[in-house]
Order: C-alpha cells, then structure tokens, then sequence
C-alpha cells in the first residue's frame, strides 16, 4: 500500500446499572451507570477500531468480533485493539495519529483524559502526543442529552510501514469531528460525580459562553 490513508469510527451504547463505564480501557470510578454490551462496551475504542479498520480497508468490528460470538462477551476491548493492530501492521501500515470526541452527559471526561490517552497510546505503539481525546455533552439533547447513553466518533490515520520519523516542528493535519479478549470483573458502583458535566471540550464552562469568547 503507497500514501497516507484515513479512517472514520462511530460507535454508541445505551447507559445501564450494574455495569462499569469504561472509555479507552479506563474505568471511571465516578460513573453512577456503565455501558451496556455484549464486550466491555468501551465505547471509545470501538470507534478508534473500526477507524483503523476504516483506514486499511479491513471491514468493521462486526465483521471481526461479531456480537453473538460467546468468545467476545465480556471480553477487553483493548485486547480486540491489539488484534485490530496486528491485522493493521499484516496490511503493511502503521497508525500515524488517532483523533476521537466522546460524547456523554456525565461523568465529565477532562478529569481521566490523560490516564485514556496513555492507555491508548500504550495499545497502540505510538506517542502519546500522537492520541488526542476530545468530549462533548448533548446540552441536555437527544439519547446523550438525556443521559441515556454515550457514543465517540474516530479519525485514524495510517501510512505505509517503514516510512521515515517526520522531521521536527512537522505536524500531521487531522479533522476534529463531533469497539474483545481478556475478560473483565464488573465493579460496584461509586458516588456521582458532584460536578455537572461540561460542554464540547471536556470543560466546566457552557459553551454558550464559551461562543461568545471566540464570538460565535
């Protein structure tokens, strides 16, 4: 394969009791509900597969991992990455950068965005600096708004293997938009978070007034 190639993920999953909330391989000990799946549901790195997927022209997680395989069920989405990869690299490519937005009502992101970004980062043989973690909230809109359930959308760009390091100051372009298997044991539930959940950009801040800083 010759240039460099890109690919989009999505994925979503409803919030349920009794489950973890796990994103990027992080479990977030403040979450009240966990996402609901026949994997551990991590939502995030289901998109950030089937980007990579997308990219090499490999098909999708379903094809992979279909959800009625009983070897999936409860199974490690981070483990599902490393195979992901491993097909990725068999395809004569090698993950350049991941771009990815989680969208949720609560619990806030910002707080573990830097424990995802090393996990993934770990999983998949890059730089962390080469992982970028965005979230949004629904502002109280649609299934996210209502705290019915989360999704993340995924960019993933992929170059031929063997190419050189980039040269320093260089940067890759990327468009910022708005996944098994070990398995895991199911943790109990934890306190609410008693921080409200912040608007596109992992922040406390609404974004109306953030709009209105940048004169949107």
């Amino acid at each position: 394969m010759s240039g460099v190639r890109s690919g989009v993920g999505w994925d979503s999953h409803r919030l349920v009791a009794g489950r973890p909330l796990i994103l990027g391989g992080v479990e977030l000990p403040d979450a009240e509900l966990g996402l609901d799946g026949h994997s551990d549901a991590d939502v995030l790195t289901h998109a950030i597969m089937d980007a990579l997927l997308g990219a090499a022209g490999l098909g999708d997680i379903g094809v992979h991992f279909p959800d009625g395989d009983a070897a999936y069920e409860d199974a490690d989405s981070i483990a599902l990455l490393g195979e992901v990869l491993a097909s990725v690299r068999g395809a004569g490519l090698a993950v350049v950068h991941v771009d990815a937005t989680v969208m949720m009502e609560r619990p806030q992101v910002g707080p573990h965005r830097d424990a995802i970004r090393d996990r993934l980062a770990a999983a998949l043989g890059i730089d962390r600096a080469n992982v970028n973690i965005k979230a949004c909230s629904g502002e109280g809109m649609g299934f996210i708004g209502r705290g019915e359930g989360a999704a993340a959308l995924a960019i993933a760009t992929l170059e031929p293997a063997g190419q050189p390091e980039p040269r320093a100051g260089a940067s890759h372009a990327h468009l910022a938009l708005p996944g098994l298997g070990g398995k895991r044991r199911h943790s109990g539930r934890n306190p609410p978070n008693p921080h409200p959940a912040g608007s596109c950009g992992g922040s406390d801040e609404p974004l109306t007034r953030w709009q209105s800083k940048r004169g949107g």
